[in-house]
């Protein structure tokens, strides 16, 4: 009896709506040309529920995290030596994106725990990872500089805790690889949803012609860079010479 009324009890009380996301990219394949100067996609996509949301639930957060390859970096510092600038200690950072950006609704530090994104290694604090704070602190300044790290948060657009877009900018010095676009849906500083899709990033046309020359006939490329810069020198002795007339 007791129990058939806790049972009755437990179904009648609201039930939260599960909450899920789909997404979707405006192109998820990138060729990088001979030519190529950047690229900008557009992310887009919608919460899915299996049920109205609760009165009085926290607010709905999306962030966006696009990621490159990561790799190894060993970072140098330089030291004045006798008057000259050497290179002193080397530390070998972990791991480290080749790209990375993240968007979204809301600062950072207002949607997540620090907790929580270190134990999904979310925010240039965590994805670069490396014992020495220093040399870490230095592979972030000098990707961001070179356009490959964002500096800032780009925002997401959330409609009626629905409808969300962001568009991510791409930087002409991208590597080739597998990169990561992950979408988190967020409510009460906790991650309950996320989908993961991947952009190829690929040479193609002339770039990829002769990438793949100098790596799998060697002595074919050094050749013709030899022959093209014996022309290149032979053009412009001729032009210098006509000019002269």
């Amino acid at each position: 009896m007791i129990r058939a009324l806790i049972l009755c009890l437990i179904l009648a009380l609201p039930v939260s709506a599960q909450e899920t996301i789909v997404t979707d990219l405006s192109r998820d394949q990138v060729s990088i040309t001979a030519d190529f100067q950047g690229s900008e996609i557009f992310i887009f996509g919608a919460v899915k529920r299996d049920a109205p949301v609760l009165e009085g639930a926290g607010p709905l957060d999306v962030i966006i995290e696009v990621s490159g390859p990561p790799a190894e970096l060993t970072v140098r510092r330089k030291d004045k030596r006798f008057g000259i600038w050497v290179n002193a200690d080397s530390v070998t950072v972990d791991r480290a994106p080749s790209f990375y950006t993240i968007a979204a609704t809301s600062p950072m530090g207002d949607i997540l725990s620090d907790r929580e994104r270190q134990s999904r290694n979310l925010g240039l604090d965590f994805a670069v990872q490396g014992e020495a704070e220093d040399f870490r602190a230095a592979v972030i300044r000098i990707k961001q500089a070179e356009g490959n790290y964002a500096t800032e948060e780009t925002p997401v657009n959330l409609t009626e805790d629905t409808l969300f877009t962001t568009e991510v900018a791409l930087p002409a010095n991208l590597i080739e690889g597998d990169y990561t676009a992950t979408i988190y849906l967020v409510r009460n500083q906790q991650i309950i949803s996320a989908s993961s899709q991947v952009i190829e990033v690929r040479k193609a046309g002339l770039e990829k012609w002769l990438y793949d020359m100098a790596q799998d006939q060697a002595l074919w490329y050094g050749l013709m860079s030899l022959a093209v810069a014996l022309l290149a020198g032979w053009g412009a002795s001729e032009l210098f010479r006509l000019l002269r007339r």
